[in-house]
């Protein structure tokens, strides 16, 4: 029997979405395309009936703005919002700002998917000379963190974001979902994809092929224990759901210049 839902959602797409480039743990606003994708899954949400006791956020604007941009479509600016980094991004160290598929030209697609989609290949830390170090870690939202700024990541495997995501999960979101209230998770691609390899058991291998678009509500019903009962559901147009996977997936291919 379902006695809990949970919903994940992976924010809409940012600036650096449309550039294929690795955002990561630099600070992006929505782009257009992604404002709107936040419109429309609030739009989608209220539509279906369904309502929000508490919303958890990364502490990524990116994050952040798509859970305001949800309630107020929905009519439920009020419900609090709570933001934490340990739901940001996967940290892709001296990768990021660079091109998916400018870099699967130069390193082939291979090593690319293996950088973006494997569990516990941690790709190499950003060093402080990296063009986006400063800007990341002198930003006064990181001494606002549980852990000395020092400690904070310098890159992340898929494992490494699931380790600092748990312990934030069981002590601070677990609680609220047990007391009966139904939680939106608005998050990055690699915190819910982490999540729901916790949530659902799945391999190490099989979460490699589990992609979410932006944008796109996922939809838990979990039992007392917190182990889902049904499938998730991705909820939406279920042809441009799929059409959304596919540009994900490409996104790591190296596209020839003409």
């Amino acid at each position: 029997m379902s006695k809990y839902k949970l919903f994940l959602l992976r924010h809409g797409e940012g600036a650096w979405n449309k550039e294929n480039r690795f955002c990561s743990w630099v600070d992006q606003k929505l782009s257009e395309d992604g404002l709107k994708e936040a419109q429309d899954c609030g739009r989608l949400l209220k539509e279906q009936g369904y309502k929000f006791d508490l919303v958890f956020t990364s502490i990524l604007s990116r994050s952040i703005q798509t859970a305001w941009l949800v309630l107020e479509a929905m009519g439920q600016e009020w419900v609090p919002v709570v933001k934490s980094w340990r739901l940001n991004e996967r940290h892709y160290g001296s990768l990021i700002g660079l091109n998916r598929a400018e870099m699967a030209l130069q390193h082939g697609e291979e090593k690319v998917k293996l950088w973006r989609r494997s569990y516990d290949i941690t790709p190499p830390p950003i060093e402080e000379s990296h063009p986006y170090f400063l800007e990341i870690y002198n930003d006064r939202r990181y001494t606002t963190c549980d852990v000395p700024k020092e400690n904070l990541p310098r890159a992340e495997s898929l494992k490494e974001v699931l380790d600092r995501l748990l312990p934030y999960w069981d002590s601070t979101v677990v609680p609220e979902i047990r007391k009966g209230r139904t939680v939106l998770i608005s998050a990055h691609g690699n915190s819910c994809r982490a999540l729901l390899k916790h949530l659902e058991g799945i391999s190490d291998e099989g979460i490699a092929s589990v992609t979410l678009p932006t944008g796109i509500p996922v939809l838990l019903e979990l039992d007392e224990n917190l182990k889902p009962v049904k499938p998730r559901q991705l909820l939406g147009d279920q042809a441009k759901i799929q059409a959304a996977i596919k540009k994900v997936e490409d996104q790591g291919k190296a596209k020839q210049s003409t």
